[in-house]
């Protein structure tokens, strides 16, 4: 008789396990909507490619000379540089010129972007010191570096240092036809060291109203990658999950500068920033983005075969002070869902406040591709905890999976943006790595399981080689939120799903219509701009937020439209906005100076506003730091619309 409970008493972990086992099949399941849902969010959205004009010879090359201990993986090491800046280079208003790097020619390419009329000739930029055969520009930066009201140009490299390209013979404020003649060449540091840079952007890190240059290196300063007659042995990462032994970072604050007939700048690198494990972290991605409501920007940097990092600035003029803040973990709380213990290979970063605390969170791209390597993508949202920041800690958790934002493919640069304009951001994200026809995901994954003792030899490591896959299908994503606040990659809905091996992303309103274009920088391939054409959802504030040129009067302006002769300035990085509906609503950006992989958005702010009247009045409150570096809030009301700001303080 009592068989039968005796049998089942022995059999409950059995029954408890197979429970848990669909329990947690159900729970792995990515959530979905309908076909029909997916056309709908789709039906918001319609982009028209254009292709970008480049320079040089664009062969079928895929792959670049490279050191003979590297040769062997020369498809990974020739895997990066295709990049992408967008700004206002000819001074007429508006973010329509580009600064192009195509890999298939290393050439540096200034051209209006497409649709916008031949403004001017494409033309290329070139530093008088420069060798092809060992060095290869990486990307560039947008902005006025010389405070004299014109935008330059500083374009990084691997196998030398960034150079700067100071703009001459403009008249502030007033459209001008470009020619290479109009940028002198300006090294930004002395001596022939050899960088091989993978980030770099603008920020006011010390607080003294100017901006400072923050490169981050991938290779060991010092490296011969692209040498092909070099001799010895690179180095690669020297584990899979914790490498340390990467290129430095480099801070450049900024000096002293001036315009006229002959321009100059000056930094002044500061020594001993970081600790070691942050300073040699193998850099792919950096951002700056003040989280902490000081006006001083907190730094985040994106490492490969690593964790990434992200630090408080404590800095003051002159004098630079970084605490490393570390998220904590919770007991059901995987290492690498921890900000900081990761062990993923981050690439890009982006900052934008996704849920609406005023407080910018972060995400960033690592490798999430299904059925080969599915690490995850990072959404970091913010617990609005800034009082943690001064503990060392992290006040940010992770949600890309609960938000449908964890998978996608080899994630590059990633952009959050309002590209309908209803009030809610929406996500596109660059993808995959090399293209070719034999799959070497295995040899990749093995590479995975290795011994962290060869992993830094190169010749050690399996081939990769012109003709190998890795993700080479992999398609842009375009991330959509749906009704269930979860967001969904619409890319095929959205005629974006295009096979290609994508790296920088950047984001302007290249027309002035209040609609966000964007443009992906390809590897190996044409790069594109993407035409925003779609149906707006609602109404949309758009902020130029300047500061003062050197020497001009510090006044606070404010009018609508786009800079002119009557407003101009230069780019505020830095610089909050903050946004109030009359329906309690709240709408906040801070004016970035170059986050990411290799694309670099427009510095200008933009804000979809959903369905308002265009008459209706908006409260926008800025904070900026002004050159003297003394912080200044101000509060104005304007009705949607572009508007330009001089931000001087009486």
């Amino acid at each position: 008789m009592n068989s039968l409970p005796n049998r089942l008493r022995r059999n409950i972990p059995r029954m408890v396990a197979a429970v848990l086992v669909v329990f947690l099949f159900f729970q792995a399941r990515v959530p979905e909507i309908s076909a029909g849902e997916r056309l709908q969010l789709a039906s918001r959205f319609h982009f028209t490619r254009h292709t970008l004009p480049s320079s040089g010879d664009l062969n079928a090359r895929t792959v670049r000379p490279v050191q003979p201990s590297l040769k062997r993986i020369s498809a990974w090491i020739s895997s990066v540089g295709a990049a992408i800046a967008a700004g206002d280079l000819d001074g007429d208003g508006l973010s329509n010129d580009t600064c192009l790097v195509d890999p298939r020619s290393d050439q540096v390419t200034i051209a209006p972007a497409p649709t916008t009329g031949e403004r001017y000739k494409p033309f290329t930029l070139r530093p008088a010191s420069y060798d092809p055969e060992t060095m290869a520009p990486m990307g560039c930066l947008i902005g006025d570096l010389n405070e004299d009201g014109l935008a330059d140009i500083v374009v990084y490299y691997w196998g030398r240092t960034p150079v700067a390209f100071l703009r001459t013979g403009g008249t502030p404020g007033h459209a001008s036809v470009l020619e290479a003649k109009n940028y002198q060449a300006v090294e930004l540091v002395p001596g022939n060291q050899r960088w091989f840079t993978n980030a770099a952007l603008f920020a006011d890190l010390d607080g003294d109203g100017h901006p400072d240059l923050i490169i981050g290196n991938y290779f060991q300063d010092g490296g011969h990658i692209l040498d092909a007659s070099a001799n010895g042995v690179e180095t690669m990462h020297n584990t899979k999950s914790r490498s340390f032994n990467g290129g430095s970072k480099h801070v450049l604050l900024w000096k002293e500068a001036g315009g006229g007939e002959h321009p100059f700048v000056r930094f002044e690198e500061a020594k001993n920033v970081f600790s070691l494990a942050v300073e040699h972290g193998w850099t792919l991605g950096a951002g700056a983005q003040d989280l902490h409501g000081d006006l001083l920007p907190e730094l985040y940097f994106a490492h490969d075969f690593g964790p990434d990092r992200l630090l408080h600035n404590r800095s003051t003029p002159g004098h630079l002070a970084f605490d490393l803040l570390e998220g904590t973990r919770g007991f059901t709380t995987p290492a690498s869902n921890v900000l900081g213990r990761d062990s993923f290979k981050g690439m890009g970063v982006d900052f934008a406040d996704v849920n609406g605390d005023g407080i910018p969170d972060i995400f960033v791209s690592n490798i999430a591709d299904d059925y080969a390597l599915q690490e995850s993508h990072f959404l970091w949202l913010s617990t609005g905890d800034k009082e943690a920041m001064k503990k060392g800690k992290a006040p940010y958790v992770q949600a890309s999976e609960r938000l449908g934002l964890s998978r996608s493919g080899w994630g590059w640069d990633a952009r959050m943006a309002d590209f309908d304009n209803d009030g809610q951001l929406e996500i596109v994200q660059a993808t995959g790595f090399m293209k070719g026809k034999i799959n070497r995901w295995p040899e990749l994954q093995s590479l995975g399981t290795s011994n962290d003792s060869l992993i830094h030899d190169p010749r050690l490591w399996p081939g990769f080689k012109p003709g190998d896959d890795v993700s080479g299908d992999n398609k842009t994503a375009f991330f959509v939120q749906a009704a269930d606040h979860r967001y969904y990659n619409i890319a095929e809905e959205t005629g974006l799903a295009i096979p290609a091996n994508t790296r920088g992303i950047a984001v302007a309103d290249v027309d002035g219509d209040g609609r966000l274009d964007f443009i992906i920088a390809d590897q190996w391939g044409d790069s594109y701009l993407y035409k925003n054409e779609g149906s707006s959802q609602g109404a949309f504030l758009g902020l130029h937020l300047v500061l003062p040129v050197k020497g001009g009067p510090a006044v606070f302006r404010e009018r609508a439209g786009h800079p002119g002769p009557d407003l101009y300035g230069r780019p505020a990085f830095g610089a909050t906005a903050v946004v109030e509906l009359p329906d309690g609503r709240k709408f906040s950006a801070q004016v970035d100076g170059g986050s990411g992989h290799s694309g670099k958005r427009s510095p200008d702010l933009h804000f979809g506003l959903g369905r308002i009247s265009p008459d209706t009045l908006l409260r926008v409150n800025l904070a900026w730091r002004n050159s003297n570096g003394q912080v200044v809030r101000k509060q104005i009301d304007v009705k949607p619309g572009w508007h330009s700001v001089e931000l001087g303080s009486e």
